[in-house]
This record gives C-alpha cells, structure tokens and sequence, in this order.
C-alpha cells in the first residue's frame, strides 16, 4: 500500500480490526455508544468526524532512546459527545503503534472559559513490543489497556488545541480538526 509506510500496516490493520469488530458491539440500546449510526448532530452540515494530529510530546523523564513521537487519529463524532476511533503514531521507542478507542468529551465544563473542554478516552494500544514491552502496563503480546485524560480550548466550532495526559511518562500537544 504506497499511501501507508510498511512498518505501519500492521499496528493500522489491528486499530481498524479493533474498531470494526468493537463499533458494533458498542452500538445499540445499553451500549457504551448507543446510535453509532446516527450523526452526533441534528444539523445536516453538523461535523460527524474529528482529525488529531500531534507534532510534540514532551517526556517527563527524559531518556536516550526516546524518539520523537507523531501521532494521527479520525474519530467519528456520537451523539451525547461521544466519539470512537483509532490513531497511528510511532511510539517512543519508534516503533509503530495503533490506538482503538472510545470516549467522552464535556465541552464547556468551566463557566469562566466556555471554550475550554475535557474529554476521556480508553482502549487498547498495540505496538509495545520486544525489549520494549514493559513500558506500558499489562502488556500482553504487545497489546495494553489505556485511559488517556485531555484538555483542550475550541479555537473555532470545526478547530481546537488540545493536550493529552500519557499516563506517568508524557504530555502530548496537538490539534484537531472536525469535518
């Protein structure tokens, strides 16, 4: 596939897998994510995916075999700001890792600053493996469990910055894009 680096097939084929075969299941009456079919708006123009893109991730401690970490991820926008998706990044170890997620988001939880809001995600992350594997907790066969806490400020309605919490080892910055 020319428009995905070969090193990165493996972890974006177990993120979709992840994401096709957990979507369904959250889906309908008492899912996590009921109405995954329907658009998180009423509004015909209303944003149903969001794009993140992260240039930078600062470590805590820093460490001679950290590499620059990217991360790309779509998420398709669900009613009662919730959101699935998945994410490409290269971990920092550089190696390719996937992201299959859901989450929530609460927009304007503080009166002061409406533009300001918080969001959880949690999933499943694969591509910590080898010498690495200990790196993330409960990593079995290079697949972990991972809640990851974010702030973030709506630049306008379709754009936003935004910061996410990685655990002990990092704080990632980024930007995001609804369309």
């Amino acid at each position: 596939m020319p428009f995905i680096p070969r090193a990165l097939f493996k972890p974006a084929a177990v993120a979709a897998l992840c994401l096709l075969i957990g979507a369904p299941a959250l889906a309908g009456e008492g899912g996590l994510c009921p109405g995954f079919d329907q658009p998180a708006s009423a509004e015909p123009d209303a944003p149903r995916y969001e794009a993140f893109f992260s240039p930078y991730t600062h470590h805590w401690t820093p460490n001679d075999e950290h590499e620059q970490v990217y991360a790309l991820s779509v998420s398709r926008l669900l009613p009662n700001n919730r959101y699935c998706g998945f994410s490409l990044f290269n971990n920092s170890f550089g190696q390719p890792s996937a992201y299959a997620f859901i989450g929530k988001s609460w927009p304007g939880f503080w009166q002061a600053q409406p533009a300001l809001y918080a969001s959880l995600s949690a999933g499943v992350i694969y591509g910590y493996v080898g010498k690495y594997k200990n790196k993330v907790p409960l990593n079995v066969g290079g697949f972990s469990p991972v809640v990851i806490p974010a702030i973030g400020y709506r630049l306008s309605p379709k754009s936003s910055l935004e910061i996410q919490l990685l655990g002990t080892a990092a704080v990632m910055f980024g930007t995001t894009w609804r369309f």
